[in-house]
């Protein structure tokens, strides 16, 4: 059964619960069902071999717990003589049966399905007499690994999700992340690492601090046993919405890791991996949300702890918490000695340039560009996400970076990198090819300038276009056509993203005219500043604010001065800045004549409408 037909048939259940249920509330029987059936299958092939070693043990007065885990061949076991097929013999009881049965699962199993609340669940389908209909429903389909692929049921969850986020009007984009854009991070994430990951045995770790689902962790595993069979991934993640953690702790359970390491709760007022360090890490965290539930925590551990804790270098303001993200995962990063950390998040334009000088944005910039840990930042197109049309970012960090990328940082403008959706799907109508993740991937690894050649027809017309790496020549220019020439990839000093803001203080003078001079203390004998006059001028750290001041402010104010204890410093990344290309407006002439062409034609329009 493929993947749009098995979503369907489950999403059938629907019509079941109609009438008994709101719309909204389908999710809650439909994800933890889905999960049911698929653990069910998972343990069926192992059930008997497993209800002999319980008695067994538990005769002999044995723990039975490891070993049940052996027999099942999996990090968790069921000890019920009951399955889901065996349920359907018994519809009187099918509810207190099905509870019994999941209560005979392993504790990670159980805790699975009370984080999706399911047993009040069981106690409203019974009631509305829908209970024996639905669980039948659920037990007709086969949902073993070898028949639906973790990768399938992946799709599967993340379509369920998406169609109830948007029956309830929730932010879908709250729950998972585009599979394409995750395919480029991992790729963004790995690329550099190819050699030591082809190695047999090895073992790394993978962190994502806004798990949802566990897309992210899932894409990086396929990743890596698409490269290196032998190769393992330790996943590790925190989510903080109930459902979506305990789907993630499912697929986790199912994939053989260790589920202890998916914890449930708020990552940036309860880390959940406090004091652990990761080799990768992935993160999209929501976009522009407020953190005042959580600012009496973060206000806390920032000023006690400072650098010691995760928020030393500054907070930004409280409508938008993405920096604070950015921080948390900066603190996770394994130091250098010891082999070092490389992470990609999703972030919004936000994070790139608010905040002035010394602001708390500004110096979570400064802290990232000082010590070196920004590689790169990729711009993706708009449209790309479930819950938002606006424009996004992937950031690349690493405290281990190639000696030919230190001091430096790559920007990629990926925004035109996308084809069409056949059908939108909430806010997302664009989407990125592998096409176009593998030259983003190449652009990244090769670490090169870049062009992005448009080859225009005489009638204006793209009929192709062409990456052009520095030092290649651009594509010929076809007969009565032009090729536009835009940058694609650039590479930047990170002092290039510095300035100090300096304060341009003016004279008050009185009523005559004259510059009124201080008369005590320091300023005595002094020009009074004229707080109305006060201006503000950014000067790029790489040149000197003396000549700056002498070639932009006093040609047009003789009489200023620069109070240099109220100078800043601060860093901005202004992304869009470095990739505009001036475009000369057409000459006169041309305009004139269009002009004089269209007059013509609503002249003889006229004539033919009075004749």
């Amino acid at each position: 059964m493929n993947q749009q037909a098995l979503s369907a048939f489950i999403w059938s259940v629907a019509d079941l619960l109609r009438g008994d249920y709101k719309q909204a509330d389908y999710g809650k029987v439909i994800l933890p069902f889905t999960v049911l059936r698929r653990i069910d299958c998972v343990l069926e092939p192992t059930k008997a071999a497993v209800l002999a070693e319980y008695e067994a043990k538990t005769a002999a007065g044995i723990n039975p717990e490891s070993f049940l885990r052996r027999k099942a061949g999996q990090s968790f076991y069921n000890t019920s003589k009951l399955d889901m097929r065996l349920l359907m013999g018994d519809q009187d009881n099918i509810a207190a049966n099905l509870y019994a049965y999941i209560q005979g699962f392993s504790a990670d199993v159980r805790d699975i399905f009370e984080s999706f609340e399911f047993a009040a669940q069981i106690d409203r389908l019974a009631k509305a007499k829908l209970l024996y209909q639905v669980t039948e429903k659920f037990a007709r389909i086969d949902l073993h690994p070898d028949k639906v692929s973790n990768h399938q049921m992946g799709l599967v969850f993340e379509e369920l999700i998406r169609k109830f986020s948007e029956l309830s009007n929730e932010t879908a984009g709250e729950h998972f992340t585009p599979r394409e854009v995750i395919r480029l991070m991992v790729n963004l994430l790995f690329v550099e690492d190819d050699d030591i990951l082809s190695k047999p045995g090895v073992v790394r770790t993978i962190y994502d601090p806004t798990a949802g689902t566990g897309g992210m962790l899932s894409i990086a595993e396929e990743y890596l046993s698409e490269h290196n069979e032998q190769a393992r991934l330790v996943m590790n993640g925190q989510e903080l919405n109930p459902e979506s953690y305990a789907i993630c702790k499912a697929d986790m359970l199912i994939k053989g890791q260790d589920v202890s390491n998916i914890v449930f709760g708020n990552t940036l007022s309860d880390d959940g991996h406090a004091g652990e360090k990761f080799d990768y890490m992935l993160s999209n965290p929501p976009f522009g949300v407020e953190w005042k539930k959580v600012e009496k925590e973060i206000r806390a551990e920032h000023e006690q702890k400072g650098f010691n804790g995760r928020f030393g270098p500054g907070l930004p303001r409280v409508s938008d918490g993405s920096l604070l993200f950015l921080l948390h995962l900066i603190s996770k990063m394994r130091p250098a000695v010891d082999g070092g950390s490389r992470f990609a998040i999703v972030l919004n334009g936000s994070p790139l340039f608010t905040g002035g000088a010394g602001s708390g944005e500004s110096e979570v910039r400064r802290y990232v560009l000082e010590n070196d840990l920004l590689a790169a930042i990729v711009a993706l197109p708009t449209d790309m996400f479930y819950n938002t049309g606006i424009a996004t970012y992937v950031w690349v960090l690493s405290n281990r970076k190639p000696d030919h990328r230190k001091g430096k940082v790559q920007l990629i403008d990926a925004s035109s990198f996308w084809q069409k959706m056949r059908k939108s799907l909430g806010s997302k109508r664009k989407e990125m090819g592998e096409a176009d993740i593998a030259a983003v991937t190449r652009l990244f690894g090769s670490f090169s300038e870049a062009q992005i050649a448009t080859v225009l027809d005489a009638g204006g017309k793209e009929i192709g276009r062409e990456i052009v790496v520095d030092g290649e020549k651009p594509p010929a220019v076809p007969q009565g056509g032009k090729v536009k020439l835009a940058p694609l990839s650039r590479i930047l000093p990170t002092e290039a993203f510095g300035y100090r803001t300096i304060t341009v203080e003016r004279p008050l003078r009185d009523e005559k005219g004259h510059v009124v001079l201080g008369t005590k203390g320091k300023a005595k004998g002094k020009p009074q500043a004229d707080s109305s006059l006060r201006d503000s001028e950014n000067v790029p750290l790489g040149e000197e604010v003396e000549a700056y001041f002498a070639r932009e402010v006093l040609p047009h104010a003789p009489d200023a001065w620069i109070d240099h204890e109220k100078t800043r410093a601060g860093y901005e990344i202004p992304f869009n800045r470095h990739f505009y290309v001036f475009e000369p407006p057409r000459p006169l002439s041309e305009i004139d004549t269009d002009l004089k062409q269209v007059t013509r034609r609503i002249v003889q329009m006229i004539g033919d409408l009075s004749a």
